[in-house]
């Protein structure tokens, strides 16, 4: 009988060692996913024919330091040499930082728009101990735009562009402040949910299924960091966003598919405009396909401004 009790015990102990494995693991790879070194973002910019570094060091810009609600600073520079009030708040993506967003500084500065770039939680100079792939990243945009508005005042045009993580961070934003939020966004590469996203990475990087990996890794995502997987959904708020939105997505984009960005598009009321990029992989449609992109956000700007 002891020996059966003893069995039952080690048995019962190996599964709760293998849950705790799964779900610390996995938690740790969403929490503290690798990010790019200045070294690389700048390398991989200029190989791609984004002379803009040096241009950045040179030109006259306001550096800021906005208080988080979560305890950190989040840091950035303001741009602004138009005599405009037009402002373009710029959100990069995952693993990388505000070096990454001055291709599209340059873009919306050469369009007659100034422009606010800065890093979210845990990149580049902000603050913050883990990535949330935009749920609290929408509430530290929110501080930033609240920062624009006092600083342009309450009649200057805002907008948001975002891609990737920053897309999503966009999009959440909005949903969550569908009336005194931003003029528009411009999203580029959003995915639709965070819970498939990480199902489809599952299968493709390590030919996982999501159960019961993910439903595991969301109970410890809840307890360590504060959030689901299931609340991290651009496609659970967009019902909500009646500004415009530009939906951008390259038809190749090998990381998250171009159905996330359609499915967004579809659902979405109100305004809206949908581009999908012919060349490029994720992040790449700018890159890819410059004059058409910059046609594309030009026309959109015409239309709704």
């Amino acid at each position: 009988m002891l020996c059966l009790l003893k069995r039952f015990l080690l048995a019962v102990g190996a599964v709760l060692a293998a849950v705790a494995a799964i779900g610390i693991c996995f938690t740790n790879i969403i929490m503290f996913i690798k990010k790019k070194t200045d070294e690389e973002i700048m390398k991989r910019e200029t190989d791609d024919g984004h002379d803009v570094f040096e241009s950045f060091e040179r030109m006259e810009k306001t550096a800021f330091v906005i208080p988080s609600a979560y305890g950190y600073d989040i840091k950035g520079y303001y741009v602004a040499p138009h005599d405009t009030s037009k402002t373009m708040i710029i959100c990069h993506g995952v693993t990388v930082n505000i070096l990454n967003s001055l291709k599209y500084m340059d873009l919306f500065l050469d369009l007659g728009w100034n422009v606010v770039i800065y890093d979210h939680r845990r990149h580049g100079q902000s603050g913050g101990k883990t990535t949330s792939y935009g749920f609290y990243e929408k509430d530290d945009l929110n501080e930033v735009f609240k920062w624009v508005k006092d600083k342009i005042g309450k009649r200057g045009l805002v907008g948001i562009h975002g891609e990737s993580m920053g897309a999503v961070t966009a999009l959440l934003y909005a949903g969550a402040h569908p009336d005194d939020g931003a003029d528009f966004y411009i999203a580029d590469c959003p995915f639709a949910s965070f819970e498939e996203q990480l199902a489809y990475r599952l299968k493709v990087e390590y030919r996982l299924p999501s159960w019961p990996i993910l439903p595991i890794a969301d109970s410890f995502l809840r307890f360590r960091d504060g959030y689901r997987a299931r609340d991290v959904s651009p496609l659970a708020v967009i019902n909500t966003i009646e500004k415009p939105v530009l939906f951008i997505h390259s038809r190749h984009d090998d990381y998250i598919p171009v159905s996330a960005t359609e499915r967004l598009f579809k659902k979405k009321p109100g305004p809206k405009e949908l581009y999908i990029a012919e060349a490029g992989e994720h992040a790449m449609s700018y890159t890819k396909n410059r004059d058409t992109y910059r046609k594309t956000v030009q026309a959109f700007l015409d239309k709704i401004t």
